[in-house]
């Protein structure tokens, strides 16, 4: 009787495979032949194991994820408590996390994997997986703390079995995520923990470049959190090279690398999905350098380096990447002047995250559409709707240097539109959360300028100096290039307004030659019109019928693309202040004439939008953890 049960499950078994196999795949009598089984009435590990790949099945070839779901939690329940079955109670608990997760249901996901845990002590491989899986479960749900300790217990259990490149992936792991949550000293602790371990430890010269570049990564991430643009371009150096090496026509393929045993089958990204990683962060440092030219030179590559890989599978990562480069190249196109390309490129950002999976993006990002629909709007001078845009974003973020980065912008507007009771207001404001935020050196130069921009408007010069050099200090120390051309201009138009022509040529003179070469095209209409009236002041005709023509050309370039940019039906987003983002419509635009207030504030000396480029705006929100090759944990 045993021998012919066991001949039918192998014969079903059998039937099942073929039909999934077929060509095209017959998943409908794959699982009649599985579900067939039940029908036997077998024995408590063929019936698990049965469940666990229905499950599979259903998971991977069909939407009926309550119907995976039910079977995976039977397997789940029939197996928990079986011994030497780790394969299958291991594989059921973490599909059966991953399955909750998708479905937002991270609290049933939680205890299972805790469960999980607790029966895999014996088991390196399954142990440390289910860690990373509980962990990037809780980073998901911004429980930090939590996936810190746990990530903290794999160092640990590594330590106890000698796995010294698991161990790392667990030290660089932890070092993300004190990295969100703004722990400078421990993430330094951490990174200079893990260093000499990679350097010394890790005989495979593959694994440790891999890790080279998840530890440059971070390294990379963290000066530029710190706004150390100097500081960070040995890092950067170095990360660049490493990728080179990886990405060689010389270089194994990832599944020869991750699957020579299975402590070494963990890996952070695949090599493809590093190579626009280091991209990104390439991006993220030219813009905060200054250099837009390079920033939409590598924004160029990386999307069509992720337009390849959607091509070839389209993972969930690869959008995230996308919209995280599209929020870089938006600023970058309105320091440049390029509205019209901005507005468009914003509403591209609006559609990829509301393709997303349950509109997961749009959840992470809503946020950092409304900041940059402001600074769209202020730089067409809709201040109404910049000041709804701005405080949209600040309502919605829990990000405090977004928050801090929206309310400087705020506080343009409030300028600009000369509400001084809201300036002082938000002034105040400002400094109690610039004392408790990130020691970033380009948001801290930022909020001395515009405290300098309020005080030449209020005509304190001295207070507008002491202000301004304060800015050049910072922004001098770590090459904040855009800083710098803002500051140097406003401290020009300071000395222009005392009657001191000499140090005004000296402040606008390396300002020009600064926003000509990031090129910033306020800071350039700005100081054509004081050269204007610095050589009119010196009597040197020609060279003000010089400054004056090139005034002229940039305010015209402006016009033009105020007009064209206007005229486009995404332009109506800046009407979007709440809930999901409408589809433009023409019948929403808002076409505004030229007038003088488009450019006059600006060559006046009332300042271009602060576009300060931060670090990655978005990278705080985001973790992904090491998964293993043939079953990677999904990025979320």
């Amino acid at each position: 009787m045993t021998s012919s049960q066991d001949a039918c499950y192998i014969s079903l078994l059998g039937l099942a495979e073929y039909f999934r196999t077929s060509t095209p795949p017959d998943i409908k009598k794959c699982i009649q032949c599985l579900q067939a089984l039940f029908t036997f009435k077998p024995p408590l590990k063929v019936e698990a194991r049965t469940h666990l790949q229905l499950g599979q099945i259903l998971m991977a070839y069909t939407k009926n994820t309550d119907l995976a779901k039910n079977h995976l939690e039977q397997a789940w329940i029939l197996s928990e408590n079986i011994n030497n079955f780790d394969d299958v109670k291991f594989d059921t608990a973490s599909l059966l996390a991953q399955l909750y997760q998708q479905q937002e249901q991270s609290s049933l996901a939680k205890p299972v994997l805790r469960k999980a845990i607790e029966l895999s002590q014996h088991n390196v491989y399954w142990h440390c997986k289910l860690l990373f899986q509980l962990a990037q479960t809780h980073a998901t749900d911004k429980e930090y703390t939590l996936a810190s300790e746990l990530l903290a217990v794999g160092v640990e259990s590594t330590d106890e079995s000698n796995a010294t490149y698991l161990k790392s992936l667990f030290l660089l792991s932890r070092a993300m995520i004190m990295m969100i949550e703004r722990k400078t000293n421990d993430v330094l602790a951490l990174l200079n923990q893990a260093s000499p371990i990679i350097d010394h430890s890790i005989p495979n010269v593959h694994l440790k470049e891999y890790l080279k570049v998840f530890f440059y990564v971070l390294q990379v991430c963290h000066y530029l959190q710190l706004g150390q643009v100097k500081t960070v371009k040995t890092s950067l150096k170095m990360l660049q090279q490493s990728i080179q090496t990886i990405i060689a026509p010389n270089w194994p393929s990832d599944e020869q690398i991750f699957g020579q045993n299975n402590t070494e089958m963990f890996m952070w990204l695949p090599k493809e999905q590093l190579y626009v990683l280091v991209y990104l962060v390439t991006v993220s440092h030219s813009m905060m350098a200054g250099y837009m030219d390079k920033a939409q030179k590598y924004t160029e590559k990386a999307l069509t380096q992720i337009e390849k890989l959607k091509s070839q599978e389209n993972k969930p990562i690869l959008a995230v990447f996308q919209i995280i480069l599209l929020e870089h190249i938006i600023m970058c196109r309105l320091v440049m002047g390029n509205k019209s390309l901005a507005i468009k490129e914003i509403a591209l950002a609006k559609d990829v995250c509301l393709s997303s999976s349950h509109k997961f993006l749009l959840k992470k990002h809503a946020p950092q559409l409304h900041c940059l629909l402001g600074l769209y709007a202020m730089s067409t001078s809709l201040f109404e709707h910049a000041e709804k845009q701005f405080y949209a974003c600040i309502q919605e973020t829990t990000e405090r240097e977004l928050k801090l980065f929206a309310n400087l912008n705020l506080a343009i507007v409030y300028l600009r539109t000369k509400r001084e009771q809201d300036l002082r207001n938000i002034l105040e404001q400002i400094q109690q959360e610039n004392s408790q935020c990130s020691n970033s050196q380009a948001l801290m130069g930022s909020f001395y300028y515009v405290q300098g921009l309020n005080a030449f408007h209020k005509s304190s010069f001295h207070e507008a100096k002491r202000f301004l050099r304060e800015t050049l200090k910072m922004a001098n120390a770590e090459d904040l290039n855009r800083l710098t051309s803002c500051s140097l201009v406003l401290l020009s138009h300071v000395f222009l307004s005392i009657g001191n022509s000499k140090e005004s040529m000296n402040m606008v003179t390396p300002a020009m030659q600064l926003a000509s070469k990031i090129p910033d095209i306020h800071v350039q209409l700005w100081g054509s019109a004081i050269l204007k009236d610095l050589h009119r002041m010196l009597k040197e005709p020609s060279k003000e019928i010089e400054a004056y023509n090139n005034h002229v050309t940039f305010s015209q370039n402006l016009i033009t693309d105020q007009l064209k940019c206007t005229k486009f039906p995404e332009h109506a987003l800046i009407n979007w202040f709440q809930g999901d983002p409408p589809l433009p419509m023409l019948s929403q635009e808002l076409v505004v004439q030229p007038t003088a207030s488009m450019v006059a504030p600006v060559a006046s000396g009332s300042g271009a939008s602060l576009v300060v480029q931060q670090q990655q705006q978005t990278g705080g929100t985001y973790v992904r953890l090491p998964g293993t090759l043939n079953q990677q944990v999904m990025f979320q």
